[in-house]
C-alpha cells in the first residue's frame, strides 16, 4: 500500500518515503508516526493515541513526542509554522490534513530493484524487531496465541530504555512470508531480529525463540520453552518475561563487543557510550578513569543523550567512594547534577531514574527519595537490573538490609554482567552484615574480592565479619589487606562516618573492626 501526498509517496510495504523520487531517510519511530497520522486523518490524534499506537504504551516524554512530531513535519517539507501537512488542534492533538491518494504498490522488476534507494538506517542505540511467532500448530485458532507473544514482547523490551523497538504494524508485516533476516534488518533499519515458533500439541505447547544479530546474520540466543497449557494468559506472561529476560543481556553483550570493533575515528556518542560501560565493568582505578574519558567524549557528541551523564555519574561514584581521585563532597554534587540532568532530558529514561537514586542516597542520604526514584525506574522498565540493584542498595544502607538482599538478588539473576557487579557482590556482604549474619557475610565478602580483587571495599567487610566472628588471626591478615589496598578509602569509610551509613550501621562496622584489632 502506497500514500501519495504533497509530491510524497509513503511506502508501507518498504516502510520508505520518497520526495520526487528521491529517499528520505527516517528513524522508525517516525515512520510509524507518519503512518499512525496519515491513516487516521478523519480525525484529530491526541497524545495519548500517539502513546498508545506509535510507542505501543511505552511511558514517553513530551519533549520525546515533540522531536519525533519535528521530524516528521521536517521530512515532508513542513514545518510548525507552516503546518501545511501536520495541523496543531491546540489543547486537542494533531491531524494529518494534505490531500492523500491511496494505491496498491507494484512489485519491482529486477532492474528496478537494483535501483531502489539504500535501506534505512539503525538508529545509534540497539534496535530490534519482533517478528510475528510462527504458528505450526494445525489449530489456526492458536494464531491469537502465537501473536499474543510476539505482541506481549514487543512491549515488554520497550519498557527498556537503551532498546529502541520497532512497533507491530511494521515487524507483522512479513507474517507468513519467508525472509531473510538481514533483509528484514535493512527494510526495518533494525540491528537485531527476534522470531520464534509456537507448537501445540494435546495439553502442552512449546514455543521457540532465537534472536539474531541481521547485519551479519548470527545467531545470538535460541532457547526452547515447554509448557502445559492450564492457564493460556499465564504461560504467555511467563515466556514473555523469560525470553525478555534472557534476550536482552545478550544484546547488551553484543553492544559491547559491536562498540570496541569500531575505529577511534569513527566513535558516535553511542558508541563511546558503549566503550564507557566496558572500562567501568573492570572496576579498577586505571578503567574508571578511561571510562570518564568516554562518557565525556559522549556528552560532547551529543549532549542531549541522556546515556553519557548516566555514565559520568556512575564513574564519579567508584572515583569518589573507592579510589578517592575526587573529593566526596564536590564528587557527590556533580553526581546529582549528572543523574537529574539525565532524567530531565529523559523522564521516561528508568537507568537514569536508577542513577537518581544512587545520587540521592550518596549525597543526602534520603533513603525514602531513593526508594522513590527506584520504585519509578522499576515502574518504567520492570525487569531493569540497575533498577532493582539501586533500589537493593538504598534498601541496605536505610535500614531494611533483608529486603535489600531480596532485590540484589533479583538485580543479579537478571543481569549477572551488570556493569556494577562490583558494587553487587560488595553489597550482599554489607546486607549480611547489617542482618548480624556474620559467616555470610564473610563468604560474600570473599566472593567479591576474588572477583574483583582491586576493589578495596569487601576487604573492610570481610575483616570485620571476622572481627565478628572472634576469628582474630585471620582479620587481623585482612585488616593489613584492606588498608594497603586503598588508604585514602579506608581513612574516609573508618574514620569519619559517610552520610549514607546510618550511625549505628556505622557504629556496628566499626565495633567489628575494633574486634579485629584496628586500633584507630
Amino acid at each position: 500500500m502506497q500514500f501519495h501526498f504533497s509530491g510524497l509517496v509513503l511506502d508501507l510495504a518498504r516502510r520508505e518515503l520518497h520526495s520526487d523520487g528521491a529517499l528520505v531517510v527516517l528513524e522508525p519511530r517516525v515512520f510509524d508516526l507518519l503512518i499512525y497520522l496519515v491513516r487516521s486523518r478523519d480525525r484529530v490524534v491526541s497524545k495519548d493515541d500517539l502513546i498508545e499506537h506509535v510507542w505501543s504504551g511505552r511511558i514517553v516524554s513530551d519533549a520525546a513526542i515533540d522531536t519525533a512530531v519535528k521530524t516528521a513535519r521536517q521530512a515532508v517539507g513542513d514545518s510548525g509554522a507552516a503546518q501545511r501537512v501536520i495541523r496543531t488542534i491546540p489543547r486537542k492533538g494533531l491531524r494529518f490534513i494534505a490531500e492523500v491518494r491511496q494505491a496498491e504498490g507494484l512489485v519491482p522488476d529486477t532492474a528496478a530493484a537494483a535501483a531502489m534507494p539504500p535501506a534505512l538506517t539503525p538508529p545509534d542505540k540497539p534496535s530490534i524487531a519482533v517478528l510475528s511467532f510462527a504458528n505450526m500448530s494445525s489449530d489456526p485458532e492458536q494464531e491469537f496465541f502465537s501473536d499474543g507473544i510476539a505482541e506481549d514482547i514487543i512491549t515488554s523490551l520497550s519498557h527498556y530504555p537503551s532498546l529502541f523497538v520497532v512497533a507491530r504494524n511494521s515487524s507483522f508485516t512479513y507474517k507468513g512470508r519467508a525472509v531473510d533476516m538481514k533483509q528484514v534488518g535493512r527494510d526495518l533499519g533494525v540491528r537485531y531480529v527476534l522470531e520464534g515458533s509456537v507448537r501445540k500439541a494435546g495439553d502442552r505447547i512449546r514455543v521457540t525463540g532465537q534472536l539474531i544479530e541481521a547485519e551479519t546474520g548470527n545467531h545470538l540466543w535460541a532457547a526452547r520453552y515447554d509448557r502445559q497449557l492450564a492457564d493460556i494468559f499465564a504461560v504467555q506472561d511467563e515466556i514473555t518475561a523469560a525470553v525478555t529476560i534472557a534476550i536482552t543481556p545478550k544484546i547488551a553483550e553484543a553492544e559491547l563487543r559491536r562498540a570496541m570493533r569500531k575505529a577511534p575515528n569513527n566513535i558516535n556518542a553511542w558508541t563511546a557510550y558503549q566503550r564507557g560501560l566496558w572500562h567501568l565493568g573492570k572496576s579498577t582505578a586505571e578503567d574508571t578513569v578511561t571510562a570518564q574519558e568516554f562518557f565525556r567524549q559522549s556528552i560532547d557528541l551529543d549532549a542531549n543523550f541522556a546515556g553519557g551523564y548516566r555514565g559520568l555519574a556512575w564513574t564519579l561514584v567508584y572515583a569518589s567512594t573507592l579510589y578517592q581521585f575526587h573529593d566526596l563532597s564536590d564528587a557527590l554534587r556533580s553526581i546529582e547534577t549528572l543523574a537529574r540532568r539525565a532524567v530531565a532530558l529523559d523522564f521516561a529514561d528508568a537507568e537514569a531514574h536508577a542513577c537518581l537514586c544512587t545520587a540521592l542516597l550518596l549525597a543526602h542520604a534520603d533513603y525514602e527519595g531513593a526508594w522513590v526514584e527506584a520504585e519509578h525506574a522499576l515502574a518504567i522498565s520492570p525487569n531493569l537490573a540497575t533498577a532493582h540493584g539501586e533500589l537493593g542498595r538504598a534498601q541496605i544502607y536505610g535500614g531494611k538490609p533483608r529486603e535489600g538482599l531480596a532485590s540484589i538478588a533479583m538485580s543479579i539473576s537478571l543481569d549477572p554482567r551488570d556493569m556494577l557487579s562490583a558494587l553487587r557482590l560488595n553489597e550482599i556482604g554489607v546486607g549480611h552484615y547489617f542482618c548480624r549474619d556474620y559467616q555470610a557475610a564473610a563468604d560474600a565478602a570473599k566472593h567479591a574480592i576474588r572477583s574483583y580483587p582491586g576493589h578495596p571495599n569487601p576487604w573492610r567487610w570481610l575483616t570485620a565479619s571476622l572481627g565478628q566472628l572472634g576469628r582474630i588471626d585471620e582479620a587481623k591478615e585482612t585488616l593489613a589487606k584492606a588498608i594497603a589496598v586503598a588508604p585514602d578509602s579506608f581513612n574516609m569509610f573508618v574514620r569519619h562516618r559517610v552520610r549514607w551509613h546510618r550511625p549505628e550501621d556505622y557504629a556496628h562496622m566499626i565495633d567489628g573492626l575494633r574486634k579485629a584489632g584496628w586500633q584507630g
